[in-house]
């Protein structure tokens, strides 16, 4: 569990910063590139949901 909740914390972090630079930095030399990691940033909450969710049912199935 611990090591779930470490990769969710690194993935949402990681989505963070990418929006971030993508609407602060990035688009004063790049605006293509600025697109292309908010699109990236909005693909990874979904993935990182399904890594903090990895395996639950099959722990609550046999009680633990």
């Amino acid at each position: 569990m611990r090591r779930r909740k470490v990769v969710y914390g690194i993935m949402m972090g990681v989505c963070l910063t990418l929006f971030v630079l993508a609407w602060a930095v990035v688009p004063r030399f790049s605006p293509a590139a600025a697109v292309g990691m908010s699109v990236v940033a909005a693909v990874i909450p979904p993935f990182a949901a399904v890594v903090a969710n990895w395996g639950v049912d099959r722990t609550d199935r046999r009680g633990r």
